[in-house]
């Protein structure tokens, strides 16, 4: 019973190697998607503003000056910029083993103790880690489309009598329809929502309206683009050899509380 105790405890070692093997291959595979995704995104942010502005509310823009426009545009190449940063910094502070949230950018803070202290041989906190990676990140573009869009709205592109629930509501259907695989119609990284808007002084030019929001869906950008989307086929199969050592783990496991417990029992039964 002692060797095969010795044998089951031989066969975890040998899988905590692989697992923490894969683990690296998935931390570089996220490193590498991350920084893709952050240049993706700022290109699609910007994408999506031109055909808003342009297409959306050209009126609106219009009526803008040139000082105005530069401005709107030099603030929304920040944005992109920050959640750039802000994916980038996901992986870059797990490397450095501190904390480097970028919290003064006011999108959701990197750093997690998760994260920091991960046991890589244990693909249970692997696949915590990887689930909490892909939720931030899910979190970046949704602050940094509700963002986009008060931005959009202050300098007067974005109708000024839309509601911040509204806006709020966009990033929420964002989240949503991202979660159910929804195919969106219109252009790629934008919401359109019919609304009703009533008229405080005339109750009769109530109405529906229809609005365009900005709404960066992770599955549209990862679609525009060949790299990321390779980068994403990658990490699912990284992902699959994952779950089938960590199943090959949960066995042995079990094998090796069967096995001391069987010990056990012998070892404490006399006649």
């Amino acid at each position: 019973m002692a060797r095969a105790i010795e044998r089951i405890e031989r066969d975890i070692a040998a899988l905590k190697e692989a697992i923490r093997a894969i683990a690296l291959e998935l931390q570089n595979a996220y490193a590498s998607y991350l920084n893709t995704l952050g240049l993706a995104v700022r290109k699609q942010l910007i994408l999506a503003s031109y055909h808003l502005c342009t297409q959306g509310y050209p009126e609106n823009f219009l009526h803008l000056s040139l000082n105005q426009r530069q401005q709107l545009q030099q603030a929304i190449r920040k944005l992109g910029q920050v959640a750039a940063e802000q994916l980038l910094a996901l992986i870059k502070s797990e490397e450095a083993g501190g904390d480097e949230g970028v919290t003064s950018s006011g999108l959701p803070d990197a750093s997690n103790p998760q994260l920091l202290t991960l046991d890589t041989s244990n693909p249970i906190e692997l696949a915590k880690w990887q689930q909490n990676l892909e939720e931030v990140t899910q979190e970046i573009l949704k602050k940094l489309s509700h963002d986009a869009n008060l931005l959009l709205q202050k300098s007067g592109v974005l109708p000024k009598k839309l509601p911040e629930p509204i806006l709020a509501a966009a990033a929420a259907a964002a989240a949503a329809s991202e979660a159910s695989a929804e195919v969106m119609p219109g252009p790629p990284n934008l919401l359109n929502l019919v609304i009703e808007i009533e008229n405080e002084q005339q109750s009769e030019d109530s109405g529906l309206t229809q609005i365009m929001a900005i709404n960066l869906r992770l599955g549209e950008i990862e679609f525009a683009d060949v790299t990321l989307s390779s980068e994403r086929r990658q990490i699912r199969s990284i992902l699959v050899q994952l779950n089938k050592l960590g199943r090959e783990y949960q066995k042995k496991h079990r094998e090796r509380a069967i096995a001391e417990a069987e010990a056990a029992w012998r070892a404490s039964w006399f006649e």
